[in-house]
């Protein structure tokens, strides 16, 4: 049994990667400032620790006490669009707190360090679908954030020998997501919206395309990857294969919520077109592995999202460059 230690696992992604990893046996440690997950999510069986990546000398204290063999590092502040307009905040969270547990995984001895990135570090100038090959080219500021930490993962490969393995998830959704952020998750956003009898928002005409990865098809991979050295010091693309557009995604989640589609159109936001990608590598390490349908995962996180009710959250409060904000996304 392993010790291992999850940032962000109160999160999303990050409290069922750390199920997964109890499930295999580890025993998990959980930092999280529980600024976007829930203590509702931190799994029974795992050490949980209220605290912040940006503060260095609690992240040396959890690294000393914790001894830790592996780290996951899911802490991040993950919204893309967003980040344009809060880069003092993107960066200090996503490098800064990033270096910190980086610092900490070198100076006490981690074997492997797992990091969650994004496709976002491709950008949009780039054909789809996109593979570990292409060519990256990040556009807003949190996938600059994202490809500044795999670079720096590399060189700490190569002058600490600390093994790596990065995952470029992309658009995942399912139970525990945090519904009432209104910057991210679009499954999550459409559904609480009809929860609360409003329109799908859409910004522009809703042909962006995007793969939604239901979450089960990404967690357990995840979780294996301390166990899989095959896998270690390289880069993997994780989620669906089929991409859909926005349009396609708002009829398929109020089939899932049994209700009319009602969809408003918002003015265009700058962001990428289409963005999907190839697993085909991730296969190969980690063998091949069935899918869920979006229809199956859709259904699966509505029956949970009616069971929890809507949510609502405040307007983020420290918007650094309000130019071009959308108005959609202005305090209010």
């Amino acid at each position: 049994m392993s010790r291992v230690l999850v940032t962000g696992g109160a999160g999303f992604i990050g409290s069922h990667v750390a199920d997964a990893l109890i499930s295999r046996g580890h025993s998990v440690t959980i930092l999280d400032d529980l600024s976007g997950g829930f203590l509702e999510n931190v799994p029974s069986a795992a050490t949980f620790v209220q605290g912040t990546v940006t503060d260095h000398h609690l992240v040396d204290r959890v690294f000393a006490d914790g001894r830790f063999e592996h780290v996951y590092h899911l802490a991040a502040y993950a919204a893309e669009g967003l980040s344009h307009f809060i880069k003092r905040f993107n960066y200090t969270n996503n490098v800064i707190g990033s270096v910190n547990v980086l610092n900490a995984a070198i100076n006490t001895g981690v074997t492997t360090f797992v990091f969650s990135s994004s496709i976002a570090v491709y950008g949009g100038s780039t054909p789809v679908p996109m593979t570990e090959e292409t060519a990256v080219s990040p556009e807003d500021s949190y996938g600059i954030a994202k490809h500044t930490v795999e670079l720096e993962l590399r060189a700490c490969r190569e002058m600490f020998g600390l093994n790596y393995v990065i995952f470029r998830p992309h658009n995942v959704f399912g139970p525990r997501q945090n519904v009432g952020d209104r910057y991210r998750n679009v499954v999550g956003i459409f559904m609480n919206q009809i929860l609360q009898g409003l329109p799908m928002t859409i910004f522009g005409d809703g042909t962006q395309t995007r793969a939604f990865s239901y979450i089960d098809d990404v967690a357990p991979m995840m979780a294996e990857a301390i166990d899989v050295p095959a896998c270690w010091n390289q880069t993997f693309n994780i989620g669906a294969d089929q991409p859909y557009s926005l349009l396609q995604l708002a009829t398929a989640v109020s089939v899932a919520m049994g209700v009319p589609s009602h969809v408003t159109h918002l003015e265009a936001r700058r962001e990428v077109q289409h963005a999907h990608s190839t697993h085909d590598k991730a296969r190969r390490l980690f063998g091949p592995r069935p899918q869920t349908s979006l229809e199956d995962g859709l259904g699966r996180m509505a029956a949970w999202v009616r069971q929890h009710g809507a949510r609502t959250s405040a307007a983020f409060a420290g918007i650094e460059i309000a130019k071009n904000l959308p108005a959609s996304w202005q305090a209010r």
